[in-house]
Protein backbone atom coordinates (compact mmCIF):
# COMPACT_ATOMS: atom_id res chain seq x y z
CA UNK A 1 0.00 0.00 0.00
CA UNK A 2 1.48 3.30 -1.09
CA UNK A 3 0.96 6.61 0.71
CA UNK A 4 -0.62 8.70 -2.02
CA UNK A 5 -2.14 8.35 -5.49
CA UNK A 6 -2.68 11.36 -7.74
CA UNK A 7 -5.09 10.26 -10.47
CA UNK A 8 -6.56 11.77 -13.63
CA UNK A 9 -4.18 14.71 -13.71
CA UNK A 10 -2.29 16.13 -16.66
CA UNK A 11 1.32 15.31 -15.72
CA UNK A 12 4.23 17.27 -17.16
CA UNK A 13 6.59 14.49 -18.23
CA UNK A 14 9.72 15.20 -20.27
CA UNK A 15 8.25 18.29 -21.88
CA UNK A 16 4.83 16.82 -22.69
CA UNK A 17 1.44 16.63 -21.00
CA UNK A 18 0.27 13.10 -20.27
CA UNK A 19 -3.03 12.23 -18.60
CA UNK A 20 -2.01 9.49 -16.20
CA UNK A 21 -1.55 8.63 -12.54
CA UNK A 22 1.30 9.02 -10.08
CA UNK A 23 1.92 7.28 -6.78
CA UNK A 24 4.10 8.24 -3.81
CA UNK A 25 5.67 6.12 -1.10
CA UNK A 26 7.62 7.92 1.60
CA UNK A 27 9.59 10.78 0.05
CA UNK A 28 9.76 9.34 -3.47
CA UNK A 29 7.66 8.93 -6.59
CA UNK A 30 7.38 5.17 -7.02
CA UNK A 31 4.94 4.80 -9.92
CA UNK A 32 3.76 6.71 -12.99
CA UNK A 33 1.26 4.96 -15.25
CA UNK A 34 -2.34 4.05 -15.96
CA UNK A 35 -2.93 1.75 -12.98
CA UNK A 36 -4.78 2.95 -9.90
CA UNK A 37 -2.16 1.81 -7.42
CA UNK A 38 -3.64 1.06 -3.96
CA UNK A 39 -2.78 4.02 -1.72
CA UNK A 40 -3.85 5.38 1.65
CA UNK A 41 -4.84 8.73 0.13
CA UNK A 42 -6.15 9.62 -3.32
CA UNK A 43 -6.14 13.04 -4.98
CA UNK A 44 -8.41 13.34 -7.99
CA UNK A 45 -6.49 15.85 -10.11
CA UNK A 46 -9.05 15.99 -12.92
CA UNK A 47 -8.65 19.35 -14.66
CA UNK A 48 -5.40 20.19 -12.87
CA UNK A 49 -1.85 20.50 -14.16
CA UNK A 50 0.52 18.25 -12.20
CA UNK A 51 3.95 19.88 -12.22
CA UNK A 52 7.32 19.06 -10.71
CA UNK A 53 7.93 21.18 -7.64
CA UNK A 54 9.43 24.46 -8.82
CA UNK A 55 12.93 25.52 -7.78
CA UNK A 56 13.77 29.17 -7.16
CA UNK A 57 17.55 29.60 -7.46
CA UNK A 58 17.59 33.21 -6.28
CA UNK A 59 15.94 34.44 -3.07
CA UNK A 60 17.00 36.73 -0.25
CA UNK A 61 15.12 35.86 2.95
CA UNK A 62 15.89 37.91 6.08
CA UNK A 63 18.71 39.68 4.28
CA UNK A 64 20.45 42.20 6.52
CA UNK A 65 21.02 45.36 4.48
CA UNK A 66 22.35 47.45 7.36
CA UNK A 67 19.59 50.01 7.83
CA UNK A 68 16.83 47.45 7.18
CA UNK A 69 16.38 43.70 6.81
CA UNK A 70 14.21 42.12 4.12
CA UNK A 71 10.84 41.47 5.72
CA UNK A 72 10.27 37.82 4.75
CA UNK A 73 12.28 35.44 6.91
CA UNK A 74 12.77 31.78 6.01
CA UNK A 75 9.40 30.88 7.52
CA UNK A 76 7.21 33.55 5.90
CA UNK A 77 9.26 33.45 2.71
CA UNK A 78 8.71 29.72 2.44
CA UNK A 79 4.97 30.28 2.86
CA UNK A 80 5.12 32.56 -0.19
CA UNK A 81 7.14 29.87 -1.97
CA UNK A 82 4.51 27.20 -1.27
CA UNK A 83 1.71 29.37 -2.67
CA UNK A 84 3.88 29.80 -5.75
CA UNK A 85 4.39 26.06 -6.27
CA UNK A 86 8.05 26.35 -5.22
CA UNK A 87 9.33 23.36 -3.24
CA UNK A 88 13.04 24.27 -3.12
CA UNK A 89 14.68 27.68 -2.65
CA UNK A 90 18.31 28.71 -2.94
CA UNK A 91 19.37 31.63 -0.76
CA UNK A 92 22.80 33.18 -0.21
CA UNK A 93 25.39 33.14 2.53
CA UNK A 94 26.58 36.53 3.72
CA UNK A 95 29.55 37.69 1.60
CA UNK A 96 32.91 36.48 2.93
CA UNK A 97 36.57 37.11 2.12
CA UNK A 98 38.19 33.77 2.95
CA UNK A 99 37.53 30.13 3.82
CA UNK A 100 37.38 30.73 7.57
CA UNK A 101 34.74 33.44 7.23
CA UNK A 102 32.87 31.27 4.74
CA UNK A 103 32.47 28.36 7.12
CA UNK A 104 31.21 30.63 9.91
CA UNK A 105 28.75 32.30 7.53
CA UNK A 106 27.48 28.92 6.35
CA UNK A 107 26.53 27.64 9.79
CA UNK A 108 24.94 30.94 10.80
CA UNK A 109 22.77 31.09 7.69
CA UNK A 110 21.78 27.42 7.78
CA UNK A 111 20.61 27.92 11.37
CA UNK A 112 18.22 30.64 10.16
CA UNK A 113 16.99 28.48 7.28
CA UNK A 114 15.88 25.63 9.52
CA UNK A 115 12.46 27.25 9.94
CA UNK A 116 11.76 26.97 6.19
CA UNK A 117 8.71 24.91 5.24
CA UNK A 118 10.24 24.01 1.86
CA UNK A 119 13.64 22.52 1.04
CA UNK A 120 16.58 24.91 0.91
CA UNK A 121 20.16 25.31 -0.25
CA UNK A 122 22.72 28.11 -0.17
CA UNK A 123 25.03 29.82 -2.61
CA UNK A 124 28.41 30.78 -1.20
CA UNK A 125 29.07 34.49 -1.64
CA UNK A 126 32.49 36.11 -1.91
CA UNK A 127 33.67 39.70 -1.52
CA UNK A 128 37.08 41.37 -1.73
CA UNK A 129 38.87 38.01 -1.25
CA UNK A 130 41.96 38.15 0.95
CA UNK A 131 42.67 34.43 1.38
CA UNK A 132 43.69 31.46 -0.77
CA UNK A 133 41.00 31.11 -3.45
CA UNK A 134 41.55 27.39 -3.97
CA UNK A 135 41.05 26.82 -0.26
CA UNK A 136 37.84 28.85 -0.51
CA UNK A 137 36.58 26.65 -3.36
CA UNK A 138 37.51 23.46 -1.50
CA UNK A 139 35.54 24.69 1.52
CA UNK A 140 32.50 25.40 -0.66
CA UNK A 141 32.59 21.83 -1.97
CA UNK A 142 33.17 20.39 1.51
CA UNK A 143 30.05 22.18 2.77
CA UNK A 144 27.90 20.59 0.04
CA UNK A 145 27.59 23.62 -2.26
CA UNK A 146 28.75 24.13 -5.83
CA UNK A 147 28.07 27.81 -6.51
CA UNK A 148 29.97 30.94 -5.55
CA UNK A 149 28.32 34.30 -6.12
CA UNK A 150 30.39 37.42 -6.67
CA UNK A 151 29.63 41.06 -7.42
CA UNK A 152 31.35 43.10 -10.10
CA UNK A 153 30.01 46.25 -8.45
CA UNK A 154 29.17 47.59 -4.95
CA UNK A 155 32.75 48.71 -4.33
CA UNK A 156 31.19 51.41 -2.12
CA UNK A 157 30.06 48.69 0.31
CA UNK A 158 33.16 46.50 -0.12
CA UNK A 159 31.37 43.70 -1.93
CA UNK A 160 33.14 43.87 -5.28
CA UNK A 161 35.44 41.15 -6.64
CA UNK A 162 37.93 42.33 -9.25
CA UNK A 163 38.84 40.81 -12.62
CA UNK A 164 42.08 39.12 -11.55
CA UNK A 165 40.30 37.13 -8.86
CA UNK A 166 37.31 36.46 -11.12
CA UNK A 167 39.65 34.88 -13.67
CA UNK A 168 41.21 32.70 -10.94
CA UNK A 169 37.78 31.62 -9.72
CA UNK A 170 36.68 30.74 -13.25
CA UNK A 171 39.78 28.59 -13.69
CA UNK A 172 39.08 26.86 -10.38
CA UNK A 173 35.43 26.34 -11.37
CA UNK A 174 36.57 24.12 -14.22
CA UNK A 175 38.99 22.18 -11.99
CA UNK A 176 36.44 21.53 -9.22
CA UNK A 177 33.27 21.44 -11.37
CA UNK A 178 31.58 24.31 -9.56
CA UNK A 179 29.67 27.31 -10.90
CA UNK A 180 30.66 30.96 -10.53
CA UNK A 181 27.58 33.17 -10.44
CA UNK A 182 27.65 36.94 -10.65
CA UNK A 183 25.72 40.12 -10.17
CA UNK A 184 26.94 41.85 -13.32
CA UNK A 185 27.26 45.63 -13.54
CA UNK A 186 30.26 47.71 -14.56
CA UNK A 187 31.18 49.49 -11.34
CA UNK A 188 32.86 52.35 -13.21
CA UNK A 189 29.56 53.18 -14.95
CA UNK A 190 27.50 53.27 -11.74
CA UNK A 191 26.74 56.85 -10.65
CA UNK A 192 25.79 57.28 -6.99
CA UNK A 193 25.22 61.01 -6.67
CA UNK A 194 23.97 62.20 -3.30
CA UNK A 195 20.99 64.00 -4.84
CA UNK A 196 19.66 60.98 -6.75
CA UNK A 197 16.29 59.51 -5.75
CA UNK A 198 14.73 56.20 -6.74
CA UNK A 199 13.46 57.80 -9.97
CA UNK A 200 17.09 58.16 -11.06
CA UNK A 201 17.76 54.41 -10.91
CA UNK A 202 17.89 53.96 -14.72
CA UNK A 203 20.49 56.75 -14.92
CA UNK A 204 22.42 55.65 -11.85
CA UNK A 205 22.62 52.04 -13.04
CA UNK A 206 22.35 52.23 -16.86
CA UNK A 207 21.83 49.30 -19.19
CA UNK A 208 25.31 49.77 -20.62
CA UNK A 209 26.77 48.91 -17.21
CA UNK A 210 25.19 45.45 -17.43
CA UNK A 211 25.82 44.81 -21.12
CA UNK A 212 29.47 45.89 -21.17
CA UNK A 213 30.31 43.90 -18.05
CA UNK A 214 28.49 40.79 -19.29
CA UNK A 215 30.49 40.84 -22.53
CA UNK A 216 33.75 41.29 -20.64
CA UNK A 217 32.98 38.36 -18.37
CA UNK A 218 31.86 36.19 -21.27
CA UNK A 219 35.29 36.75 -22.80
CA UNK A 220 36.91 35.57 -19.54
CA UNK A 221 34.67 32.50 -19.52
CA UNK A 222 35.68 31.67 -23.07
CA UNK A 223 39.37 32.11 -22.22
CA UNK A 224 39.31 30.00 -19.05
CA UNK A 225 36.69 27.41 -19.98
CA UNK A 226 35.11 28.07 -16.60
CA UNK A 227 31.49 27.54 -15.55
CA UNK A 228 29.51 30.76 -15.22
CA UNK A 229 25.95 31.83 -14.41
CA UNK A 230 24.70 35.39 -14.79
CA UNK A 231 22.00 36.29 -12.28
CA UNK A 232 19.04 38.61 -12.99
CA UNK A 233 19.70 39.63 -16.60
CA UNK A 234 17.61 42.80 -16.92
CA UNK A 235 18.04 44.02 -20.49
CA UNK A 236 17.29 42.48 -23.85
CA UNK A 237 20.28 44.40 -25.19
CA UNK A 238 22.53 42.31 -22.93
CA UNK A 239 21.03 39.01 -24.03
CA UNK A 240 21.08 40.01 -27.70
CA UNK A 241 24.77 40.99 -27.51
CA UNK A 242 25.67 37.74 -25.73
CA UNK A 243 23.79 35.73 -28.35
CA UNK A 244 25.50 37.53 -31.22
CA UNK A 245 29.05 37.49 -29.83
CA UNK A 246 29.22 34.42 -27.59
CA UNK A 247 26.81 31.85 -29.01
CA UNK A 248 29.61 29.24 -28.74
CA UNK A 249 29.44 29.30 -24.92
CA UNK A 250 25.89 30.55 -24.24
CA UNK A 251 23.89 27.73 -22.68
CA UNK A 252 27.00 25.52 -22.56
CA UNK A 253 29.21 27.02 -19.85
CA UNK A 254 27.78 30.56 -19.74
CA UNK A 255 24.23 30.43 -18.38
CA UNK A 256 21.69 33.22 -18.02
CA UNK A 257 19.05 33.74 -15.36
CA UNK A 258 16.38 36.43 -15.57
CA UNK A 259 13.53 37.48 -13.29
CA UNK A 260 9.77 37.80 -13.86
CA UNK A 261 9.67 41.55 -13.22
CA UNK A 262 11.96 42.29 -16.18
CA UNK A 263 9.49 40.59 -18.55
CA UNK A 264 6.39 42.26 -17.08
CA UNK A 265 7.32 45.88 -16.34
CA UNK A 266 9.38 48.69 -17.85
CA UNK A 267 11.00 51.68 -16.16
CA UNK A 268 8.06 53.99 -16.85
CA UNK A 269 6.45 52.66 -13.65
CA UNK A 270 9.11 54.55 -11.65
CA UNK A 271 7.32 57.76 -12.65
CA UNK A 272 3.97 56.58 -11.33
CA UNK A 273 2.56 57.43 -7.91
CA UNK A 274 3.76 54.15 -6.36
CA UNK A 275 6.96 54.03 -8.42
CA UNK A 276 9.15 53.68 -5.34
CA UNK A 277 7.77 50.16 -4.87
CA UNK A 278 9.29 48.97 -8.19
CA UNK A 279 12.87 49.45 -7.09
CA UNK A 280 15.65 46.86 -7.30
CA UNK A 281 19.07 46.39 -8.87
CA UNK A 282 19.62 46.06 -11.74
CA UNK A 283 16.63 48.35 -12.31
CA UNK A 284 13.80 48.07 -14.78
CA UNK A 285 14.72 48.92 -18.37
CA UNK A 286 12.99 50.66 -21.28
CA UNK A 287 9.98 49.14 -23.04
CA UNK A 288 12.15 48.42 -26.06
CA UNK A 289 14.61 46.45 -23.89
CA UNK A 290 11.74 44.60 -22.20
CA UNK A 291 10.38 43.55 -25.56
CA UNK A 292 13.86 42.53 -26.71
CA UNK A 293 14.34 40.42 -23.57
CA UNK A 294 11.05 38.70 -24.35
CA UNK A 295 12.16 38.12 -27.96
CA UNK A 296 15.33 36.38 -26.74
CA UNK A 297 13.50 34.47 -24.03
CA UNK A 298 14.58 31.06 -25.30
CA UNK A 299 18.19 31.96 -24.46
CA UNK A 300 17.32 32.40 -20.78
CA UNK A 301 18.27 29.18 -19.02
CA UNK A 302 16.62 29.70 -15.65
CA UNK A 303 14.17 31.94 -13.82
CA UNK A 304 14.97 33.26 -10.35
CA UNK A 305 12.64 35.65 -8.57
CA UNK A 306 15.30 37.61 -6.63
CA UNK A 307 12.65 37.70 -3.90
CA UNK A 308 13.83 40.38 -1.46
CA UNK A 309 10.79 42.06 0.02
CA UNK A 310 10.62 45.32 1.98
CA UNK A 311 7.66 47.08 3.55
CA UNK A 312 6.11 50.20 2.02
CA UNK A 313 7.36 52.41 4.84
CA UNK A 314 10.92 51.17 4.26
CA UNK A 315 10.66 52.31 0.63
CA UNK A 316 9.69 55.78 1.81
CA UNK A 317 13.25 57.05 1.74
CA UNK A 318 14.41 60.39 0.30
CA UNK A 319 17.62 59.43 -1.52
CA UNK A 320 18.86 56.54 -3.62
CA UNK A 321 21.79 56.10 -1.27
CA UNK A 322 20.42 54.00 1.58
CA UNK A 323 17.28 53.07 -0.39
CA UNK A 324 16.29 49.39 0.09
CA UNK A 325 16.44 47.82 -3.36
CA UNK A 326 14.40 44.65 -3.75
CA UNK A 327 10.87 43.29 -4.18
CA UNK A 328 8.93 40.14 -3.46
CA UNK A 329 7.34 37.93 -6.07
CA UNK A 330 7.99 34.23 -5.51
CA UNK A 331 4.32 33.34 -5.07
CA UNK A 332 3.17 35.06 -8.27
CA UNK A 333 6.00 34.26 -10.67
CA UNK A 334 4.81 31.01 -12.22
CA UNK A 335 1.26 32.20 -12.75
CA UNK A 336 2.39 35.46 -14.36
CA UNK A 337 5.05 33.89 -16.58
CA UNK A 338 2.95 30.86 -17.58
CA UNK A 339 0.35 33.34 -18.86
CA UNK A 340 3.02 34.91 -21.08
CA UNK A 341 5.17 31.97 -22.15
CA UNK A 342 3.14 28.81 -21.60
CA UNK A 343 4.84 25.44 -21.23
CA UNK A 344 8.29 26.83 -22.09
CA UNK A 345 8.48 28.40 -18.62
CA UNK A 346 8.25 25.07 -16.77
CA UNK A 347 11.74 23.65 -17.38
CA UNK A 348 13.27 27.08 -16.73
CA UNK A 349 11.70 26.96 -13.27
CA UNK A 350 12.40 23.31 -12.48
CA UNK A 351 14.51 20.89 -14.52
CA UNK A 352 17.09 23.40 -15.76
CA UNK A 353 17.75 24.74 -12.29
CA UNK A 354 18.01 21.24 -10.83
CA UNK A 355 20.71 20.44 -13.39
CA UNK A 356 22.59 23.72 -12.93
CA UNK A 357 22.48 23.44 -9.12
CA UNK A 358 23.26 19.70 -9.13
CA UNK A 359 20.06 18.55 -7.40
CA UNK A 360 19.75 15.06 -8.99
CA UNK A 361 16.53 14.08 -7.18
CA UNK A 362 14.61 17.26 -8.05
CA UNK A 363 13.21 19.16 -11.03
CA UNK A 364 11.22 16.42 -12.79
CA UNK A 365 8.35 14.03 -12.18
CA UNK A 366 10.05 10.63 -12.44
CA UNK A 367 10.11 7.32 -10.63
CA UNK A 368 12.83 7.43 -8.00
CA UNK A 369 12.83 11.22 -7.81
CA UNK A 370 11.71 13.28 -4.84
CA UNK A 371 7.94 13.58 -4.56
CA UNK A 372 8.05 17.36 -5.01
CA UNK A 373 4.72 17.90 -6.74
CA UNK A 374 2.68 21.05 -7.42
CA UNK A 375 -0.94 20.90 -8.60
CA UNK A 376 -2.01 23.98 -10.54
CA UNK A 377 -5.52 25.09 -11.43
CA UNK A 378 -5.83 27.29 -14.52
CA UNK A 379 -8.36 30.10 -14.11
CA UNK A 380 -9.57 32.23 -17.05
CA UNK A 381 -8.94 35.97 -16.59
CA UNK A 382 -7.15 35.31 -13.32
CA UNK A 383 -5.91 38.46 -11.58
CA UNK A 384 -2.99 38.31 -9.15
CA UNK A 385 -4.10 39.67 -5.79
CA UNK A 386 -3.21 37.67 -2.70
CA UNK A 387 0.08 38.05 -0.89
CA UNK A 388 0.79 35.50 1.82
CA UNK A 389 4.11 36.73 3.18
CA UNK A 390 5.02 39.58 5.50
CA UNK A 391 5.22 42.31 2.87
CA UNK A 392 2.30 44.75 2.74
CA UNK A 393 2.23 45.05 -1.05
CA UNK A 394 2.93 43.16 -4.26
CA UNK A 395 4.07 44.67 -7.55
CA UNK A 396 1.97 41.97 -9.27
CA UNK A 397 -1.31 43.11 -7.71
CA UNK A 398 -3.87 43.35 -10.53
CA UNK A 399 -1.57 41.74 -13.13
CA UNK A 400 -3.12 39.08 -15.35
CA UNK A 401 -1.99 35.58 -14.38
CA UNK A 402 -2.97 32.06 -15.32
CA UNK A 403 -4.24 30.51 -12.09
CA UNK A 404 -3.22 29.20 -8.68
CA UNK A 405 -1.60 26.23 -6.97
CA UNK A 406 -4.06 24.08 -5.02
CA UNK A 407 -1.85 21.40 -3.45
CA UNK A 408 1.93 21.39 -3.08
CA UNK A 409 3.97 18.50 -1.70
CA UNK A 410 7.62 18.51 -0.63
CA UNK A 411 9.13 15.01 -0.58
CA UNK A 412 5.67 13.47 -0.34
CA UNK A 413 4.31 15.69 2.45
CA UNK A 414 1.88 18.56 2.06
CA UNK A 415 3.11 22.09 2.50
CA UNK A 416 -0.03 23.46 0.82
CA UNK A 417 -3.33 21.56 0.89
CA UNK A 418 -6.53 22.97 -0.56
CA UNK A 419 -4.85 26.40 -0.60
CA UNK A 420 -4.02 26.21 3.12
CA UNK A 421 -0.52 26.03 4.57
CA UNK A 422 0.43 22.80 6.33
CA UNK A 423 3.36 22.92 8.72
CA UNK A 424 6.24 21.00 7.19
CA UNK A 425 9.93 20.79 7.97
CA UNK A 426 12.13 21.73 5.04
CA UNK A 427 15.44 19.99 4.51
CA UNK A 428 18.85 21.25 3.47
CA UNK A 429 19.71 20.01 0.00
CA UNK A 430 23.32 18.93 -0.59
CA UNK A 431 24.63 19.16 -4.14
CA UNK A 432 24.94 15.78 -5.85
CA UNK A 433 23.10 13.94 -3.06
CA UNK A 434 20.76 11.20 -4.29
Amino acid sequence: MNDLLIKNGLLYLKGKWVKTNLSVLGEKIVYIGDELVPSHEVIDAEGLLVLPGLIDPHVHFELNCGRVTSCDDFYTGSICAAYGGVTTIVDFLDPTRNAEELEKSYYERIALAKKSLVDYHMHACIREPNGDLEEYVKTVVKLGMRTIKLFTTYSDTHRRTYDEDIKKLLTLSKKYNIMITAHIENDELIDLRDEYTYKDLPVSRPSLSETSEALKLAKLVRETGGNFYMVHCSSGETLKALKEQFSDILGKNFFVESCPHYFVFNNSVLEEENGKLFTFAPPLRSERERQLLTAYYKDVNAIGTDHCAFMKKEKDYPTLKGFPLGVGGIEHSFSVLYKRFGDEIIDKMSKNTAILQDFPTKGELRVGGDADISLFRQVPDFMEKENHGTCDYSIYDGILGSGEFIDVLVRGKYVLKNRKIVNHVGKEIICGEK
